[in-house]
C-alpha cells in the first residue's frame, strides 16, 4: 500500500493495537499531526511534554499494554527525559516518537535539534533514528516488541522530518529478527529445585515481592504459593496490590517507611524469597546488615539486578510467568506441611506487627493526613486506581490506601518524580474509564504539572485530586526537622496560592477541607460526585511519616515517634 511516512507511523501504531496517544505537536511532526486529524486517530493534546509522557506512563501501568507519546524536535523531545527516566526506573513499557530536523540538517546545529538517541541513551532499552522510510514499519515493529518483552522499559524512535513526507510502499513486517534478543526468558529449572529445597529446610522464611510481580501479572500464582506456605509476607512499594492486604501474614510494604512488622521480619526470617525486586536503597537500609540471618533467594527476570546491590545464596533467572508455576508445582508436590511448620513464625511476625502498626494520633479538628487517606480508602471500591506523586503523601497513601490489586497503585518508585501523578492519573483514567481514579498530591508537586487540570477539563477526564495540603515541601521538611535542626531553607511554600481558584480557573470544580468532621459529613459526596474534582486538604505542617529507617542505619532501626 503506498503511502507517506506519518501515515505509515498511524498504520503501525494501529498494527501494534494502539488506541491512544499522547502528545504537543511542533514544526517537524506537523506532517504526522496532519495525517492525525485526517485519520482521527485519538490523541490527547496535554499542556506540556512532560505531562504527555508521564500520561502514556499511567496508561502503560495501568493496563500493562505499551503507552505512546508525541513530541516534536529540540524543546518537545527534551521535555520528555524527566518523563522517559521515571518509566525506565520503574521498567514501564513506553514506545516515545519524536520528531528530528531534516536528515540532511542534522548535526549542524539547526534551529529546534538535539541529539536524542544520545540523550536517551541511558534511560531506554533502547533508541532509534530513522532516516529512510523505508525503515520506518520494521523499526516500529521492534520498538514495540523490545518495549513490552523481556523487562519492560522505554524505546524511543527519533524520526528525520523528511521521512513524514516520503511516500514508500508500506508493509508492515510479522516477524521479527534482533541479533542476540529474542524476548524469550526461561531459565534452569534445577535453580528453582535448589530454592524448594532450601524451603524445606528453613524454618523462618518470609515473601517479598516487588513490582515485577505486577508487572508479570503473576499475582494470583503468588497468592497460591502464598496459600501453600502459609508464612509471611511482605512486599516493596512497586509490589503493592501483589498481595492482598487482609491476607493473613501480609505485614505490609518493607524499607525505609514501611511497616514495623515488615522491616522486623526481614531482618529476622532465616530464608527470604525475593521476587521480582531490585534491592533499592529505600527497600534495604543499610545493605552490609540487610536480612542478617537468612539465605536469599532471588526470583529475577534481569540478569543485570542479581548481585547488583545485595548478594544472593539462590538465583532463578528467568521471567516469572515462566518461574514462578513451576516453583508452586514443586511445592505442592513437596511432602512437607508447610502451613503447620510456619505457623508459629507466621504469628509470630504478625504479633510483632502489631505492636507498631501504621498510625496517626486525632488531633480535634484537625485533619490527619491518614486519617483523611483511610476514610478515602474505606469509601473506594475494589477496583479503585489510587495513583500519587513523590513525597509525604505518598508514603501516607502507601501505608493507608488498601490496594486490593496489581495496576491499582500507581507511582513513581525509582526516580521519585514530583510532578508525576496528575498526568499519571489522567492517563489511567482514560485507559480505564470503568475504574474510579483517584489523586493523592501535595501542594509541592502538584504545582510541577498543574497545568493537565486544563487538560482533564477539556476532555472530561473523571478524575478526584486530593491535595494533602500542608504548606511545606514535605518530605524535605521532615528530613530538615530530624537531621538539619528545623532549617527549612527554600522549603516552606507561600501560603498565597489559591488551588480552588486554580482548579475553577481550568475548569475544574474545587473544594477546600479544613475540619475532620468534613472527611465525614463533605468528603463522600465530592468523592462519588461525577467529574474532575480538585479537594484542597489542610493538615498540619510538622506531621512526620513514621516509622522511619534513617539514611545508612539498618532496617530494625526505625524511628516510630
Amino acid at each position: 500500500m503506498r503511502m507517506n511516512g506519518a501515515q505509515a507511523v498511524l498504520e503501525s501504531l494501529k498494527k501494534e493495537g494502539v488506541d491512544l496517544v499522547f502528545g504537543y505537536p511542533g514544526g517537524v511532526v506537523l506532517k504526522l499531526y496532519d495525517e492525525i486529524y485526517k485519520m482521527k486517530f485519538p490523541n490527547i493534546l496535554t499542556g506540556h511534554e512532560q505531562g504527555a509522557v508521564h500520561a502514556a506512563d499511567g496508561y502503560a501501568r495501568a493496563t500493562g499494554k505499551v503507552g505512546v507519546v508525541i513530541a516534536t524536535s529540540g524543546p518537545g523531545a527534551a521535555n520528555l527525559i524527566t518523563g522517559i527516566a521515571t518509566a525506565n526506573m520503574d521498567s514501564v513499557p513506553l514506545v516515545c516518537i519524536t520528531g528530528q530536523v531534516a536528515s540532511h540538517a542534522i548535526g549542524k546545529d539547526s534551529f529546534q535539534e538535539v541529539d536524542v538517541c544520545g540523550i536517551t541513551a541511558p534511560i531506554t532499552k533502547h533508541n532509534y533514528l530513522v532516516k529512510d522510510v523505508e525503515e520506518l514499519p520494521r523499526v516500529i515493529r521492534e520498538a514495540f516488541f523490545i518495549a513490552r518483552t523481556g523487562r519492560p522499559a522505554p524505546v524511543c524512535i527519533d524520526i528525520a522530518a523528511n521521512v513524514f513526507n516520503t511516500e514508500f510502499d508500506f508493509e508492515y513486517p510479522e516477524e521479527i529478527n534482533l541479533r542476540g534478543y529474542t524476548g524469550e526468558n526461561t531459565g534452569d529449572e534445577s535453580s528453582i529445585d535448589a530454592v524448594v529445597e532450601a524451603v524445606e529446610k528453613a524454618d523462618y522464611p518470609l515473601i517479598f515481592a516487588g513490582g515485577g510481580v505486577v508487572i508479570s501479572e503473576t499475582s494470583n500464582v503468588l497468592r497460591e504459593i502464598l496459600d501453600r506456605l502459609g508464612c509471611p509476607c511482605t512486599s516493596t512499594l512497586m509490589g503493592l496490590g501483589s498481595i492482598e492486604p487482609e491476607r493473613e501474614g501480609y505485614l505490609g510494604f518493607a524499607g525505609m517507611h514501611g511497616s514495623y512488622g515488615s522491616n522486623m521480619a526481614i531482618q529476622n526470617c532465616d530464608l527470604l524469597i525475593c521476587v521480582g525486586m531490585r534491592f533499592s536503597d529505600r527497600v534495604t537500609g543499610k545493605v552490609a546488615d540487610f536480612a542478617p540471618n537468612a539465605k536469599i533467594v532471588h526470583f529475577e527476570i534481569d540478569p543485570a539486578e542479581v548481585n547488583k546491590n545485595v548478594q544472593v545464596d539462590y538465583k532463578v533467572l528467568g521471567d516469572l510467568k515462566w518461574s514462578l508455576p513451576i516453583f508452586r508445582d514443586k511445592l505442592n508436590a513437596s511432602a512437607t506441611d508447610f502451613a503447620k511448620k510456619f505457623n508459629s513464625w507466621r504469628a509470630y511476625s504478625v504479633e510483632i506487627g502489631n505492636k507498631h502498626p501504621f498510625s496517626y494520633k486525632p488531633d480535634g479538628d484537625v485533619i490527619k493526613p491518614g486519617a483523611l487517606i483511610s476514610k478515602i480508602s474505606d469509601l473506594c471500591d475494589a477496583n479503585t486506581i489510587a495513583v500519587t506523586d513523590v513525597g509525604q503523601h505518598q508514603m501516607w497513601a502507601a501505608q493507608f490506601f488498601k490496594t486490593q490489586a496489581p495496576r491499582q497503585f500507581l507511582t513513581s518508585g525509582g526516580l521519585g518524580t514530583m510532578g508525576f501523578g496528575l498526568p499519571a492519573a489522567m492517563g489511567a483514567k482514560l485507559a480505564c474509564p470503568e475504574k474510579n481514579v483517584v489523586l493523592f498530591t501535595g501542594d509541592g508537586s502538584i504545582m510541577m504539572n498543574i497545568q493537565e487540570l486544563a487538560t482533564i477539563a477539556d476532555h472530561d477526564i473523571d478524575v478526584k485530586v486530593v491535595i494533602v495540603h500542608n504548606n511545606i515541601l514535605g518530605m524535605v521538611g521532615q528530613w530538615q526537622r530530624l537531621f538539619y535542626n528545623h532549617h527549612y531553607s527554600a522549603s516552606e511554600l507561600n501560603l498565597k496560592r489559591d488551588f480552588i481558584k486554580i482548579a475553577e480557573a481550568m475548569g475544574v470544580r474545587g473544594y477546600r477541607l479544613t475540619k475532620a468532621e468534613e472527611l465525614e459529613d463533605k468528603l463522600p459526596e465530592i468523592l462519588f460526585s461525577k467529574g474532575a474534582a480538585v479537594i484542597d486538604v489542610i493538615v498540619p505542617q510538622d506531621e512526620n511519616v513514621l516509622p522511619m529507617v534513617p539514611g545508612g542505619k539498618r532496617l530494625d532501626q526505625m524511628v516510630l515517634n
